[in-house]
């Protein structure tokens, strides 16, 4: 049975692989940055498991702005412990796994811990080939990022919780 949960800093390992597997080396969270997500974001780190191994992630931290800037992806700081805006700066499922529902499962729990806190959306950016995904969970296409992360063109998606 899938179970979530928040992220460990023992699961650091496992996360950098799905992150490997499933992004390309410019985009993927890099060692540094993920010890950096695990020691101060883990209230907005989940992690889905079956019988104890890791099967996808979502992270991101809560930012008083709606969308992504660049300087997220290195630079983390605490949470704040209400209100703002939740962004994603990682969903991944090991390809192992895709497709049988984790990631929506991911993006439902971190709403739901969002809404708890007080959040005024969820935002994140993705590549214009999964728009339609994240439309199907509610996200609304904003437009065009000024993310220029990893060297690609970033569409800025957001879904209010008020």
């Amino acid at each position: 049975m899938l179970k979530i949960r928040n992220a460990a800093l023992s699961d650091r390992p496992r996360l950098i692989e799905i992150e490997n597997l499933c992004f390309s080396k410019e985009e993927d969270s890099t060692p540094k940055t993920t010890k950096q997500r695990l020691q101060h974001i883990r209230d907005s780190f989940f992690v889905a498991g079956d019988d104890g191994t890791i099967l996808g992630l979502v992270n991101g931290p809560v930012k008083g702005q709606e969308f992504i800037t660049d300087d997220l992806f290195e630079n983390i700081m605490t949470n704040s412990p209400c209100g703002g805006h939740q962004t994603i700066l990682g969903l991944a499922v090991h390809p192992d796994f895709q497709s049988r529902g984790i990631s929506a499962k991911l993006l439902a729990h971190l709403e739901k811990e969002a809404r708890k806190r007080t959040r005024e959306t969820v935002t994140l950016t993705c590549k214009e080939e999964l728009i339609s995904f994240y439309g199907k969970y509610r996200y609304i296409n904003m437009g065009v990022s000024d993310s220029a992360h990893g060297g690609v063109v970033w569409y800025n998606m957001s879904k209010r919780l008020k």
